[in-house]
């Protein structure tokens, strides 16, 4: 029998319950895959933390997952093409990914990049397409500087990677003890904190600083963004909803239907750029299934220092 996390109630992870229960059958145009790795979101936490319109308990946890299929529904296709029991794959935006095993709509499921283990793909394309989606939306382009806050962390990591490869230079807010991953992805490393602005403008030596892309939701983040982007609508935040409204800049989320569809949208994308090697992910620790709570608390903590994992005994 297969097991699963679900929120029973709303609230923190210590009261969610991992249970028994049985995987459907695939039918058309769905997949089974065994999960040999889930990966770890602070969504996964926060859309159970409290009430939320259209969900009903319980709620299965978890967003996106690696493993192998092991059933397919008839005439049925993956998001990335043909496919077959045995194969490996990624699947993104599912429900219910804290699971042993999983059915779920094929067009969610891709090839998994073979230079990528479980844990990795398994944390591939929540954190790349929203960086995707913070590059698209302020319109980042060759040759221009951008400013990224919370560059050491899971989705400015992805940022860095997908504005290097197209010639966009980031000047990325870290603490000093993580300078060395915001360089090793091309990034020039900037100490948050007071006089931010003015280092930001040291490092930038003279070129303008062209967006502000803020993946912590600080107010210093928003300020300082606001202070050296001329153009306020080339701002995004991802984590500051209320200076979003209140200062006229851009929040997305993937719970927005025009972020959804662009999130979908960019997946073939991305997994193409992790097979050739051009996009990586850096996990920092993984933790069997049962002990997700354990993960989540690790993650709340704010400082992983890389992605964090969930792996199904057997």
């Amino acid at each position: 029998m297969a097991r699963h996390w679900i929120a029973t109630s709303w609230g923190t992870p210590d009261a969610w319950q991992f249970v028994e229960y049985e995987v459907p059958r695939p039918g058309p145009g769905e997949v089974t895959i065994r999960i040999r790795a889930s990966g770890v979101n602070p969504a996964d936490a926060k859309h159970v933390a409290v009430e939320r319109a259209g969900a009903d308990l319980p709620v299965p946890i978890g967003y996106e997952i690696s493993g192998e299929i092991t059933a397919l529904g008839p005439d049925t296709l993956i998001g990335s093409g043909s496919a077959q029991v045995g194969d490996e794959v990624i699947a993104f935006r599912v429900s219910g990914g804290y699971a042993t095993e999983i059915t779920i709509p094929a067009e969610k499921a891709f090839a998994k990049p073979s230079p990528l283990t479980h844990p990795e793909a398994a944390n591939l394309l929540l954190a790349g397409t929203t960086a995707a989606e913070m590059l698209a939306v302020t319109r980042a382009l060759p040759g221009e500087t951008i400013l990224v806050h919370g560059a050491s962390g899971a989705v400015g990591v992805s940022v860095l990677q997908q504005a290097a490869r197209r010639g966009i230079r980031v000047i990325g807010t870290a603490s000093e003890a993580r300078f060395d991953v915001v360089r090793a992805f091309g990034g020039l490393p900037v100490h948050y904190g007071p006089g931010l602005a003015d280092r930001v403008r040291e490092i930038a030596a003279g070129a303008e600083v062209s967006a502000g892309l803020d993946a912590v939701g600080t107010d210093e983040a928003v300020d300082v963004s606001l202070e050296l982007v001329a153009d306020p609508g080339r701002i995004v935040t991802i984590a500051a909803p209320t200076r979003a409204s209140s200062d006229g800049i851009r929040w997305i989320a993937g719970s927005m239907p025009d972020s959804a569809r662009f999130r979908d949208a960019v997946r073939g994308e991305l997994v193409a750029l992790a097979e050739s090697g051009e996009l990586v992910v850096p996990v920092a620790q993984t933790f069997a299934l049962e002990d997700a709570p354990a993960a989540l608390a690790l993650l709340a903590e704010g400082h992983p220092g890389g992605k964090l994992a969930l792996i199904p005994s057997g």
